[in-house]
């Protein structure tokens, strides 16, 4: 059997958030989004990984300090999760002391809507809801 992406199967399997101060990072997201990431180490790095419950059929992440690990604004974009509505989570960004660069903004009546903030480290990071 060969493996290859399909419409049957995830573009991303697994997402990291370089990050250089995980104790911040992870605060932050934590407050933004209200939920609470799993610390934990693996090769060397310090790691705070986003609630996925049963992995199968979902994708994961976490945020990852380590010499290897560089936030960027430049760099890919990823875009998290946050339904029901974005607008709950772009309220808390600027309360938390970090910036929207993107308010919500409608995509079309299919994708919902989008917004882009910077995190604490500097990376640019993307939000989605249906509404």
């Amino acid at each position: 059997m060969s493996s290859k992406m399909s419409k049957e199967t995830n573009a991303l399997n697994w997402f990291e958030i370089s990050v250089t101060d995980i104790s911040r990072a992870t605060a932050f997201y934590e407050t933004i989004f209200e939920i609470q990431l799993i610390p934990l180490e693996m090769m060397g790095m310090k790691m705070a990984m986003f609630p996925a419950g049963d992995s199968q059929g979902k994708v994961g992440g976490s945020l990852v300090q380590s010499q290897m690990h560089h936030p960027s604004a430049s760099g890919a974009i990823i875009y998290l999760n946050a339904n029901p509505d974005l607008q709950l989570v772009v309220d808390r960004i600027e309360k938390a002391g970090n910036k929207v660069t993107l308010p919500k903004t409608f995509i079309d009546e299919n994708t919902g809507y989008m917004a882009m903030f910077t995190d604490t480290e500097g990376n640019t990071i993307g939000l989605h809801s249906n509404k």
